[in-house]
């Protein structure tokens, strides 16, 4: 099952690996700069936010890369490769 929170922990490790910011990022990807930013990931209501589609093909496309690179991401930091 992949979390809210390892979404965005994926976002904030693309924005890393490709040394900018998460605002960097979003402006590479053709979003507004906000988009990552840790205020908009839950609404106001404390409900989680989930990125939609289209934000993460935008991010894929400007970064060259593939749903199954993006899909790596998860598996890097999944919760049973952490307990071996």
């Amino acid at each position: 099952m992949i979390t809210n929170s390892q979404t965005w922990h994926a976002f904030d490790k693309l924005a890393m690996v490709n040394k900018v910011s998460v605002s960097g990022l979003a402006r590479r990807s053709g979003l507004d700069a906000t988009t990552f930013n840790k205020s908009k990931r839950v609404f106001s209501s404390g409900k989680a936010r989930w990125p939609s589609m289209c934000t993460v093909v935008k991010v894929l496309n400007a970064l060259n890369m593939t749903m199954d690179d993006f899909a790596h991401l998860f598996q890097e930091d999944s919760p049973e490769q952490n307990n071996n």
